[in-house]
């Protein structure tokens, strides 16, 4: 009777583009800078909307049958967000371990006393951990991990099928080792501040032995935090060399956690 009329979208269609918008949801609410409070909720749900309408044309997936029940529904549901959590999952242990590192710094340095609101997470937070959470965040952006993260989001519906998610003794292996190294990566970055402010503590411990008379609590103080800050200005490159390789590795974690799910282990 409207041959010229556009085609009203059926249920199938509809329910195609929730799946859609569930797995690049679920990324974009663990992706670093993007997932956290920073960014207002309005803002993150108009571009994860905006994403998946440019992306739908993109990717020319065939709508699945609209399952009979809720339950069945809010499985596929819960799996499709399963898929993009994991992959934000990745990259906030590498940020995890820059928190880490800023505790470790801020504590030997004297300031554990200092604290800021993190307006990622809203509440109070080292105030070395938000510095180097800053300067993660901008090598974050410079080395456009953010498109990488957007073409494996896209890349996922032609290695993962709708509602083919699987958990495997093999994925949750893979997660539970690279959380493990957040302690790890955490380590090295805090390292050169760890060992300069030990070697300043031993020797302000045989200055106090020697010198009694010497206020050495005092002097402590203002020099653990000028030490502190010399030696993250002069190991900065380095701070940011041991990130880069961090990042370059997510290419391959992401491959990986694609092939586990997909194929179970």
């Amino acid at each position: 009777m409207f041959p010229f009329a556009s085609p009203l979208p059926t249920p199938s269609d509809i329910f195609l583009f929730a799946l859609v918008l569930c797995r690049i949801g679920g990324l974009f609410a663990a992706m670093p800078l993007i997932g956290g409070r920073r960014v207002p909720t309005r803002i993150k749900v108009a571009v994860v909307f905006g994403i998946t309408i440019v992306c739908m044309p993109i990717l020319r997936l065939t709508p699945p049958a609209v399952p009979a029940d809720v339950f069945t529904m809010g499985l596929l549901v819960l799996q499709e967000v399963l898929i993009g959590l994991t992959l934000g999952f990745i990259t906030q242990i590498i940020f995890g371990a820059v928190e880490f590192c800023g505790q470790i710094v801020g504590m030997q340095m004297g300031f554990s006393i200092a604290q800021v609101i993190d307006p990622a997470q809203g509440a109070q937070t080292q105030i070395m951990s938000v510095m180097q959470l800053l300067l993660a965040s901008l090598l974050f952006l410079s080395l456009n991990i953010h498109h990488l993260f957007i073409g494996a989001i896209v890349d996922s519906f032609r290695v993962i099928p709708l509602g083919g998610w699987q958990m495997s003794e093999a994925l949750i292996r893979f997660l539970v080792k690279a959380s493990s190294e957040l302690l790890m990566l955490g380590i090295r970055l805090a390292a050169p501040v760890m060992v300069t402010l030990l070697l300043t503590s031993v020797v302000l411990g045989v200055m106090a032995r020697s010198f009694p008379q010497m206020n050495v609590f005092m002097v402590s103080f203002p020099l653990n935090i000028g030490l502190g800050f010399m030696v993250l200005g002069a190991t900065l490159l380095l701070f940011f060399h041991v990130l880069e390789v961090s990042f370059g590795q997510l290419k391959e974690q992401i491959d990986t956690v694609f092939r586990l799910m997909a194929k179970g282990g």
